[in-house]
């Protein structure tokens, strides 16, 4: 009951839900970009956030589809291997651009003792070369899904797991240990970069938090600064995303070391393979009174 409850109803509303979340992200950020005096490059990287996680949300339920609403078979052979190669693409970028979210907010909050403020970018122009550099990256990394995935049934031993049109060939050993760890290698730098700028980010709000409670004692008024507020919305931001990537990635070593699969665990991880991209807009559509206020000032 509880696993046909997940495939009928709740995978399909995360997706229409995330989609929607994501096009409102993206659209008031492309208003505040158009509209404002300045480009701000921290609303470039918003909007690449939230159109990768509608890149991630659309390629990977569109396999789905017939399984969810019992629509014929749509997808090609060229379609398949479009739609994973787009998936796998997606998911990359999304680690890049949180990290990269991160570490441009910490060089904001920085105070300019810190030296940290000569690398806050200049204009947003200086963004798009990285946006490139990420997209070349991920691209590079998961160019073997062009060669791995088709949509005709092969043999069941030649096959991993059943996207209801798609399916993932086992990779040769020599491809297996090219990819595997060039991958693990990006998440490992950019989350690493990610909790570096995390863990920095924390210790200044400590910091401030310490001096208004002194100025409380002292009986002085003071107001937060918006850019504080703004950085505790992104550790939010982060914090939803290290919860679902490493809940993913276990629930992913169960199913590796499982001699059968278990359909509920699969499902599970499918909730949670689009959690991030369903629930990052709508931590900063909730957040946007105070993200707002600071990127249309910054």
């Amino acid at each position: 009951m509880l696993l046909k409850f997940i495939k009928k109803m709740v995978c399909p509303s995360m997706t229409v839900v995330g989609i929607l979340g994501n096009m409102s992200v993206s659209v008031n950020y492309m208003f505040s970009w158009w509209g404002g005096p300045e480009k701000k490059p921290i609303h470039l990287v918003l909007i690449h956030l939230a159109f990768t996680n509608i890149i991630l949300l659309l390629a990977k339920r569109l396999p789905k589809t017939k399984a969810d609403f019992g629509l014929r078979n749509f997808l090609g052979d060229i379609d398949c291997k479009i739609l994973l190669y787009l998936e796998r693409v997606a998911r990359g970028l999304s680690i890049c651009t949180s990290s990269l979210l991160t570490v441009v907010q910490a060089i904001i909050i920085s105070p300019r003792a810190y030296g940290w403020q000569r690398l806050r970018p200049k204009s947003a122009w200086h963004i798009l070369p990285i946006f490139s550099l990420f997209w070349i990256l991920n691209g590079l990394i998961s160019v073997n899904l062009i060669y791995s995935t088709t949509n005709i049934r092969l043999n069941v031993s030649q096959l991993r797991g059943d996207m209801t049109y798609c399916y993932f060939m086992l990779p040769s050993q020599k491809i297996k240990w090219i990819v595997l760890p060039l991958m693990v290698l990006r998440d490992a730098v950019f989350q690493g970069a990610m909790g570096g700028a995390s863990g920095y980010m924390v210790f200044l709000l400590h910091k401030h938090h310490q001096h208004v409670l002194y100025l409380q004692n002292s009986k002085l008024l003071y107001r937060t600064p918006p850019e504080l507020r703004a950085a505790q919305s992104v550790l939010l931001l982060m914090l939803c995303f290290v919860f679902f990537y490493w809940t993913d990635c276990a629930f992913s070593l169960i199913l590796s070391l499982s001699l059968v699969e278990n359909s509920l665990i699969i499902n599970i991880q499918e909730f949670l393979t689009l959690g991030y991209a369903t629930f990052s807009p709508l931590v900063l559509i909730h957040r946007d009174r105070f993200l707002t206020g600071f990127w249309h000032v910054q």
